[in-house]
């Protein structure tokens, strides 16, 4: 059980962004019929017999000559690496997860055989199809030219070797500035829902506090003069009589 956790919560995390970008149904949810008060409850609908599934449609064929043009740009532009870059990264987060639940002598063979059902499962140009098939539904043969022709040219070119880092420090910088503003928000609510403050951070913003010791008082020969011993103290002596 602790293993299946682990892998399905790899799973998920690599999976989130494409199931954040699911579109949400269309069907809204039926309610049940409320009763009037002084009337009879109305009947509740018969249950409706499920309409047999349509098959999916089938792809839309795209002329050749496209097709091709469309791949050159994704071997120019390096989105043909897409494929393996996923298949990379969803295997790191199952690496990731099964190594909280399997004993370190087992997770190499668990890997191994992970892989290896994994990439039989994947036709190798699956990924890539599906590529190809979406630039062909936003772009025309003349986009992709137009296209080609930059990604080509020594702006292009540069263009594809910057933009991972230039994405990457785009990523983490807003992630920070986000992360700041959160944190601080969150803050500012804990006097309203005191249990926030078991699961923020320390606020490292906060001035730390002073560990500086007391000063001591002065002791006799640091600045001070200590009373003579010989000499009775000033509440002791008493004035001369006057002479006659």
């Amino acid at each position: 059980m602790k293993l299946l956790t682990a892998v399905i919560a790899g799973l998920l995390c690599a999976a989130g962004p494409a199931l954040a970008q699911a579109p949400a149904s269309s069907t809204p949810p039926t309610t049940a019929p409320h009763a009037t008060p002084g009337q009879a409850a109305p009947a509740k609908p018969a249950a409706q017999t499920p309409a047999a599934q349509t098959p999916p449609a089938p792809a839309e064929k795209i002329d050749p000559a496209k097709d091709s043009a469309i791949r050159h740009l994704m071997d120019i532009t390096e989105t043909s690496k897409m494929g393996a870059n996923i298949a990379s990264y969803i295997t790191g987060k199952v690496h990731d997860g099964a190594g909280r639940a399997i004993p370190a002598d087992q997770l190499q063979k668990f890997m191994d055989t992970f892989s290896q059902k994994f990439t039989a499962g994947i036709p190798p140009t699956a990924v890539n199809d599906a590529i190809v098939a979406i630039y062909a539904k936003h772009f025309s043969m003349d986009d992709i030219q137009v296209l080609t022709k930059f990604y080509e040219s020594p702006l292009g070119q540069r263009v594809v070797k910057e933009m991972p880092d230039v994405n990457q420090q785009m990523a983490v910088a807003g992630q920070q500035i986000e992360t700041t503003v959160a944190l601080a928000t969150l803050r500012s609510m804990i006097d309203e829902y005191p249990q926030l403050k078991q699961m923020l951070p320390a606020d490292s913003s906060a001035p730390a506090p002073s560990s500086a010791p007391a000063p001591a008082p002065a002791t006799p020969g640091q600045g001070t003069k200590a009373p003579s011993s010989s000499s009775p103290p000033p509440s002791t002596l008493k004035p001369a009589a006057p002479e006659r």
